[in-house]
């Protein structure tokens, strides 16, 4: 009775605060399960509600009342903006819509800052709320013990709309065959519309009610974004009492277990997601119906090349040595040669011949161009320093040691079908290794970049065997939970990280044995380009070898590949394992140009830039990869820097743009429109389009 008497106060905050991520994680499942939009910017419409609420709240309850319809409304049009804006992504995938609104949340989370301010508001209640009661002989706060009613009370009352109401019937009919709903005559659009409103109105009522306990301020969003992705997780996607369950026990983790275990409280959460995941591998999937292969929407560009070519003075085709119509294309499939399904193209059949003005060029030939080419870009990003000053050399270090987490990245997402938001997990361990290293008087570059990598390799070999089996979402939400788990042992375990603080002032990184520390910005740069350049030349080997050729196989064919007794999940983790490596060689230069380390370095932020990097590359592209690395520094630092306080809002326009109009990434425009290869973001099954409801595009 002790025990419970001296805890009771935190147990009751904690079903208080799971009842908060509830009504938040509710929203997040609604919009996911039925619409099948995985919202990372569902934080971002909790802070509109929370700010809302801070500022129409005046201590009365007419205040408390305006702010909660002041909040639910204005995050409920936010809701269903996100609506019109993702619905044309609707035949990308999960990933597409994913990076859309995780931009749309950088930019949001910038203008509530421009709005309310960096700093905390404070917020009030009405005074009968505003003050203590007693619970089992302890002083407890009434507005704690008010919203718990509430919440379950709206627990209550969504249960029976879904299982009741013909609205319901109607989403539970969208999320599981929205082709059959459109032949009632309901239009899954519309259902779409009014499901992401109804989780935009959700979150935005749950943050003024819970701003009294989560007070609104720059880093909420994302707190309760991936406490409620936890929340979704455990709880699935099929009963809000299952959802309700789940989010009293993580409250109860944040707050019980916090008191009685603080140092292992953080790392609960975040395990319990990744067991949940690999125990029940589908628990992430939206219960519809998918295409398996979807029809990738056509994009902006696309569009306007197609446009141009049915000009009337592009009608009239000249006649070329390989003919008319058809065979008027080219070797590369985009204008002159083969179609793009041909055997050459594929790999599943004998290569053709490169063409060169109609005449089979040389093998020589074609070698000799293959390696001018990056020999030509070498130099010239070898002679950057000669015309950059200091601070842009330096930018241009963090760009390379960024481009090659976003090089493994590509290897897991393109090429190995693993879309990923946790390659931080080793991109930290190498990082780690090195500043380790560094402090121990071990300073030799190649040292420090053999061991980063091989830590990353024995990390990968850990943590692959689960990340393997999965597919699809899955697989973004355990690579997830791997990220963030690294994270937290990033925060907590001081002794090696230095927790918040981060680590500095450990010696610079000598090139090699017997040379001085590199303490100015070119010779770290060239370092920093020459360890680049191996580490990438090496992955192209790989990727162009019989290796790669399987490893593309086991992600376009993979029921075949095994059947053909291939070895697919040993395939996969090969290609993680080396992922891994690029990824810890990364973090080994991250310490390296920077000569400092901190948590924020490893966070899921980074995680969204090498993803965004990868898909601005054409997420098969690893040249396309690193050039994406460099525009997000580019934005990120140096654009940032003329215009300073909007870094978050110019990235997220930087998001948005590329979802929209690069869906086949920088590679894909020097391809044409009906080239296969030419990657996008089709990387996770879509949710099939209903025939009666048109796609815009």
């Amino acid at each position: 009775m002790g025990l419970l008497d001296a805890h009771l106060v935190p147990a009751v905050d904690g079903v208080a605060y799971g009842l908060l991520l509830f009504v938040v994680a509710a929203g997040l499942s609604l919009a996911f399960g039925t619409a099948g939009v995985l919202n990372l910017a569902h934080g971002t419409l909790y802070a509109i509600g929370a700010y809302a609420g801070a500022a129409c709240g005046d201590g009365t309850w007419g205040g408390l009342v305006l702010g909660l319809a002041a909040g639910t409304a204005v995050a409920g049009a936010a809701g269903a903006g996100l609506s019109f804006a993702a619905f044309p992504l609707a035949r990308r995938g999960h990933l597409a819509q994913a990076l859309l609104t995780f931009g749309l949340a950088l930019v949001g989370g910038d203008l509530l800052v421009q709005v309310f301010g960096a700093d905390e508001p404070p917020v009030r209640v009405p005074g009968a709320l505003d003050t203590s009661v007693t619970l089992l002989g302890h002083r407890y706060p009434a507005y704690r013990l008010g919203f718990i009613v509430m919440a379950v009370l709206l627990a209550a009352f969504g249960s029976w709309v879904l299982a009741r109401t013909r609205a319901g019937a109607a989403v539970r009919a969208a999320a599981d065959d929205p082709r059959m709903l459109a032949a009632t005559g309901v239009s899954p659009r519309a259902v779409h519309l009014g499901v992401l409103t109804a989780a935009g109105a959700l979150a935005g009522g749950a943050g003024v009610l819970g701003a009294p306990i989560i007070g609104p301020g720059p880093g909420t969003s994302e707190n309760v974004l991936m406490l409620s992705l936890v929340v979704v997780v455990l709880g699935g996607l099929r009963s809000p009492w299952a959802t309700l369950l789940a989010a009293v026990a993580v409250g109860e983790v944040q707050t019980l277990g916090v008191a009685v275990a603080p140092d292992l409280a953080p790392y609960l959460l975040f395990a319990a997601m990744a067991v949940a995941l690999i125990a029940r591998p589908r628990a992430t999937e939206p219960p519809g119906g998918h295409d398996p292969s979807p029809t990738p929407a056509p994009d902006p560009l696309t569009w306007l090349r197609t446009r141009a070519k049915t000009l009337p003075w592009r009608r009239t085709r000249a006649k070329t040595p390989l003919g008319t119509g058809e065979n008027a294309k080219g070797w590369d499939g985009v204008g002159r040669g083969t179609p793009a399904s041909s055997p050459g193209r594929t790999g599943t059949g004998a290569s053709l011949p490169e063409r060169t003005g109609g005449k089979a060029s040389l093998p020589g030939v074609a070698l000799a161009r293959r390696v001018a080419v990056p020999a030509l870009v070498f130099g010239a990003l070898l002679l950057l320093p000669g015309v950059l000053d200091a601070y842009t050399v330096s930018l241009a270090g963090s760009a390379l040691a960024l481009g090659l987490l976003a090089v493994s990245v590509t290897l897991l997402t393109g090429h190995a079908g693993l879309p990923t938001l946790g390659q931080t997990a080793p991109f930290a361990v190498g990082a780690y290794t090195t500043a380790v290293l560094a402090g121990a008087g071990w300073t030799a570059g190649p040292v420090q970049v053999v061991l980063a990598a091989l830590a990353a390799v024995v990390f990968c070999l850990v943590t692959g065997p689960a990340v393997v089996r999965a597919r699809s979402t899955t697989v973004l939400m355990i690579t997830l939970a791997v990220g963030e788990l690294a994270s937290a042992v990033a925060g907590r375990l001081t002794s090696v990280t230095g927790g918040a603080d981060g680590l500095v002032g450990f010696p610079p990184t000598r090139a090699l044995w017997g040379t001085a520390g590199m303490v100015e910005e070119r010779d770290v740069y060239t370092y920093a380009l020459v360890v680049t350049a191996l580490a990438v030349a090496v992955t192209l080997l790989v990727l162009r070898s019989p290796a790669g050729r399987l490893l593309a196989g086991a992600r376009g064919a993979e029921a075949r590949m095994r059947a053909s007794g291939h070895p697919v999940g040993r395939y996969l983790l090969v290609a993680y394992v080396g992922a891994g490596a690029l990824a810890g060689i990364g973090g080994s230069l991250t310490v390296t140009v920077q000569q400092y380390l901190s948590p924020a370095d490893v966070g899921f932020e980074i995680a969204a830039f090498a993803l965004l990097a990868a898909v601005i590359g054409g997420t098969t592209s690893v040249v396309g990869a690193l050039c994406g690395a460099a525009l997000i520094v580019l934005t990120r630092d140096w654009v940032a820097g003329a215009w300073p306080g909007h870094g978050p809002l110019l990235l997220g326009v930087l998001f948005v743009v590329a979802v929209y109009l690069l869906p086949r990434g920088l590679a894909g425009l020097r391809r044409g429109p009906n080239d296969a290869a030419a990657g996008g973001h089709a990387l996770l099954p879509a949710p099939a389009a209903p025939p009666n409801d048109k796609v815009p595009t």
